[in-house]
């Protein structure tokens, strides 16, 4: 949150206008942040399954009128939460790179889950490096750090946030046991995420074989999120998994979420699967 906090208020000034989806982390998940921080005002998108298009970017940008907000930023979300771990296509991407650039906008990603992004795909640090103006990157979730989340962009842009990280209240003492934690899970977790995809489409697999399972997203990380019916609610689905040591969140009054992560071993899902198919 904070690393998508100081980025939004480096780009932008109040009375302006952010564009992102409508179910993204940055308009949803913090706190009225944008408001609070920034003094923005948000256009939130109808994406799909988190995602917007370039198309929607040119739409949704305001002309030069003084009745409206001038649109400064755009923001997405790679892999998108709600969208259930779903991917941009890299194409796409470039495309509202390019839509930015045309209407003098800046790009910011948040990646608080990009590591799951390169694993699925051919796109590696490098090149998101050299789309976005700005990265928000998080070192625990697949990977498995403690804590801690890494903002990069360019020299004078991070000159800048580390001024706006102070007056967040943001600067840390002794942070480098953090970014050794973090050190280590570069050097150490990275290859672990593939196992997590595996895992989670093993889980999803044996989800849809039951009747009490409706509709699921597309399972393209480590993120499952369904439907659950029939005999089941969400918060009873969950309650049940509790009593087994598994745990998952209810996060609508139809659907389940459940997320495969470092600490989740092969002998974990064989329990797990074998737990569904007795239910």
């Amino acid at each position: 949150t904070m690393t998508n906090q100081i980025a939004i208020k480096c780009y932008t000034q109040p009375g302006q206008e952010v564009i992102c989806e409508q179910t993204s982390h940055v308009y949803i998940y913090e706190g009225g942040g944008i408001a609070f921080n920034s003094g923005c005002q948000v256009k939130p998108l109808i994406g799909e399954r988190g995602r917007i298009t370039a198309g929607q970017v040119e739409s949704a940008v305001n002309p030069d009128d003084i009745h409206k907000p001038v649109s400064s930023l755009v923001c997405i979300e790679n892999t998108a939460n709600r969208g259930g771990g779903s991917l941009y296509d890299a194409s796409e991407i470039l495309l509202i790179r390019n839509a930015c650039d045309k209407n003098d906008l800046s790009l910011h990603l948040d990646g608080a889950r990009l590591w799951n992004a390169m694993e699925a795909t051919n796109e590696g640090p490098e090149w998101y490096g050299k789309v976005f103006d700005s990265i928000s990157i998080c070192m625990s979730k697949g990977m498995g750090a403690p804590v801690g989340s890494v903002l990069i962009g360019a020299k004078d842009f991070i000159t800048r946030a580390r001024r706006i990280r102070k007056v967040m209240g943001g600067g840390m003492r002794q942070a480098g046991y953090l970014a050794a934690a973090a050190l280590y899970a570069l050097e150490n977790n990275r290859p672990l995420l593939k196992r997590d995809h595996i895992h989670a489409k093993r889980i999803a697999a044996a989800l849809l074989e039951k009747p009490f399972i409706g509709k699921m997203l597309p399972v393209e990380t480590n993120i499952i999120i369904f439907e659950v019916k029939g005999n089941y609610t969400p918060a009873s689905f969950s309650a049940f998994l509790k009593e087994n040591n598994i745990h998952c969140i209810a996060i609508s009054p139809f659907e389940v979420r459940m997320v495969t992560h470092l600490d989740v071993t092969e002998p974990m899902v064989d329990s797990l699967v074998e737990l569904i198919g007795r239910m």
